[in-house]
Order: C-alpha cells, then sequence, then structure tokens
C-alpha cells in the first residue's frame, strides 16, 4: 500500500484548496472581462495564473528537500532562478538585440550584489532556509523590474525613432541620442518599487512582517527587518534597472552608429545561448 508523504495528508489542504477555487473565480472574472473587451489577453492571463499555480505548488513540495541539501546547492537553485528569470523578462524586450544577455547580466548583477552585501553584513542568514526564498523573492523583483526596463525602452525606441534617426544625421552621438528614452526606462521601471516603499507601512503592509509577528517577533523588530527586505528589493531594482538601460543602450545600434530595427521574433533557448557570445 503506497503512503502519502505527511504534507500530502495534512487537513489543511483540503482549507488550501477551497482558498485556491476563490482565487481562481477571481482570475476568471478578470479573464472574462478581457474577453468582452477584446482585450486578447485571455490566453496570457490564464496561462501566467496557471503556470504560477503549478510552479509555487512544485516548489512548495520541493522546500523540504531544498533544506536538507549542502548550503553551497543554494548557488545552483539562485543561479537557475537567474537564469529563468531572464528567460522570462527577456519576452518583454523581445525584438531588442541580445535581450536575454541583456536580462541575464542585469539580473544577476542586480540581484547576486545584494545578496552577497546581505549576506555580509548578516541581514540573510547562511542557510538554505533563509537563502533560497529571501534570494528569490530578490531576483523575482528583480526580473519585474528589467521586464518595466525592456518593455519601456522597446516603446519608446519605436515611438521616436524618426527623432533618434534625425539627430543621428545630425552627427549626435548614439548615446547622446537615445539618452532621453533610457532616462524615461528607469524611471518606469522603478514606479512599483519606489510605491511601494513611499506606502510600506501605510498603505502596502507585507506578508513577511505579518508572518513575523503572528510567529510571536517583536514588531518593532519585524518591522525593521521587513524594511530590510525591501531595501534589498529597492537596491537589487535599481542595479537591476541601471545595468539593462546602459547595456540595451550600447546594442540598440550597428557598429555604423545606426539605430537597429526591432524586429519581433521567437527564439528559442539555443539561439539565446548563442547570443552570449
Amino acid at each position: 500500500m503506497v503512503t502519502l508523504p505527511p504534507q500530502l495528508r495534512d487537513p489543511v489542504l483540503f482549507e488550501g484548496l477551497a482558498q485556491v477555487a476563490a482565487a481562481t473565480a477571481l482570475a476568471a472574472v478578470v479573464l472574462g472581462l478581457s474577453y468582452l473587451r477584446d482585450l486578447g489577453m485571455e490566453r496570457e492571463l490564464g496561462g501566467a495564473f496557471a503556470r504560477g499555480f503549478v510552479q509555487v505548488v512544485v516548489m512548495g513540495a520541493l522546500i523540504g528537500v531544498l533544506f536538507s541539501v549542502p548550503l553551497s546547492f543554494s548557488a545552483v537553485v539562485l543561479a537557475a532562478m537567474v537564469g529563468y528569470a531572464a528567460w522570462e523578462s527577456r519576452r518583454r524586450g523581445d525584438g531588442i538585440p541580445r535581450a536575454f544577455r541583456v536580462s541575464l547580466t542585469a539580473i544577476g548583477l542586480g540581484g547576486s550584489v545584494v545578496i552577497v552585501t546581505m549576506l555580509a553584513a548578516g541581514a540573510i542568514e547562511a542557510t538554505v532556509r533563509n537563502l533560497v526564498p529571501v534570494g528569490g523573492m530578490i531576483i523575482a523583483n528583480a526580473m519585474k523590474t528589467n521586464s518595466l526596463a525592456l518593455d519601456r525602452f522597446k516603446s519608446e525606441i519605436e515611438s521616436n525613432r524618426g527623432e533618434i534617426e534625425a539627430l543621428l544625421a545630425i552627427g549626435v552621438p548614439p548615446q547622446a541620442a537615445v539618452a532621453e528614452h533610457i532616462t524615461e526606462s528607469v524611471r518606469a521601471s522603478l514606479i512599483p518599487v519606489v510605491d511601494a516603499m513611499r506606502t510600506l507601512g501605510l498603505v502596502y503592509i507585507p506578508g513577511m512582517m505579518a508572518g513575523m509577528i503572528l510567529g510571536g517577533a517583536n514588531p518593532i523588530y519585524a518591522a525593521q527587518y521587513q524594511f530590510v527586505i525591501m531595501g534589498m528589493i529597492f537596491a537589487a531594482g535599481g542595479l537591476t534597472s541601471m545595468t539593462t538601460s546602459l547595456l540595451v543602450g550600447r546594442y540598440a545600434f550597428t557598429d555604423a552608429a545606426q539605430l537597429r530595427r526591432f524586429e519581433e521574433s521567437s527564439p528559442t533557448l539555443w539561439s539565446a545561448l548563442q547570443s552570449l557570445r
């Protein structure tokens, strides 16, 4: 007779399924509105919702395994997170030359600098139990910032292509010709994290702080640690966005200082890896 693991026999799972059903019903409302308004986003929204559920449940099932592996394995897990985050994020910059390389470099730099620094400062404990969840949170937010930066840069260039090419024609250096649009892409990509910091504690009450308080931690320390987490997210987002903007500004031009055409494509993983050369 097959015996299920304790996690699968916990009665709380049935309560969780009811909550998942409620969240799914709300998501279905959004999909219905998208269909009625002819937005054409049902497939993307529905796919993202379904994938998110499957992926987070799988990760939850693997948490117990992760906690039993050596600390060095955390680096492999976090590196895999960075790679997957870059692969997903580069979709927002589809058509931008070397979008995967840009995403991988920016997310890797932004995430690793923050994680290593905070490990050294003791804000993140050097254990798999702490490093993987907190590191994943930092990488995920760096990915969001990178996606917004790529999307905004692409729209800025396409909307102002004529003006940029006119500046190039009169001898303005490439980086100067797109400087304003790079600034706009950085500013737009950081709006969510800036707004979150401004409303922290008044409108935005993060789950980690609430969880620590419910777990019996000192409320003031819980608030302090939550601010540290938000500071890490802020720093990772800023480093990622600025790195992204610098790289896309460089790759947007040919060797002859001509603005490239951003052609839509569906690159395979192999072609994306080839672009890293």
